[in-house]
């Protein structure tokens, strides 16, 4: 089942991409023949907001976002795990302030548009609830993961060896 949202997510993140890449590409087109879309940039960024969110919590599940490890790498599995347990916790905190907020500001927003186009503003302001919730709840996923996986010394942001091969991609013939 995760397996499959993980695919959905994916093929969103590209149909996203692919829509922000033809929209960018047909305005700048357009515009050199003298007839500029004008709602294109504002549907661009609808679209990249909703990117933003979507890769940032398929990075989450994965394990890869970027991070600073100089200081706790030296620290022992042990350290280390109860470190990333507090930091989720904080991460969580935060998540849930931003998704009450975001949803206030979705509301607010509901009868503005969007640039020249007649969208609502609440299209964009809404990802920001929506993307903290899957942000969240993949969090929640990689903590238990990881407290269920203390023998193997997992840990919550940070990929073990075993991991690592086995989200390698593989040529397959």
């Amino acid at each position: 089942m995760l397996k499959r949202l993980a695919q959905l997510e994916l093929a969103i993140c590209f149909a996203l991409l692919a829509g922000i890449t033809g929209l960018v590409f047909t305005a700048a087109v357009l515009r050199f023949f003298g007839h500029p879309l004008i709602w294109s940039v504002d549907m661009a960024q609808l679209l990249f907001i909703w990117l933003c969110f979507f890769g940032s919590n398929k990075a989450m599940r994965e394990k890869s976002h970027l991070g600073m490890e100089v200081l706790v790498s030296r620290l022992g599995y042990q350290r280390r795990f109860w470190l990333e347990v507090v930091c989720s916790i904080v991460i969580l905190a935060f998540l849930a302030v931003l998704a009450v907020e975001g949803w206030k500001l979705t509301l607010l927003n509901h009868e503005r548009t969007f640039g020249d186009s007649s969208i609502s503003y609440s299209w964009v302001t809404v990802a920001v609830p929506v993307g903290c919730v899957l942000l969240g709840a993949t969090l929640v996923y990689n903590m238990v993961r990881a407290f269920r996986g203390r023998q193997q010394e997992l840990l919550i942001y940070n990929r073990t060896q075993a991991e690592i091969d086995a989200s390698a991609p593989t040529l397959e013939l």
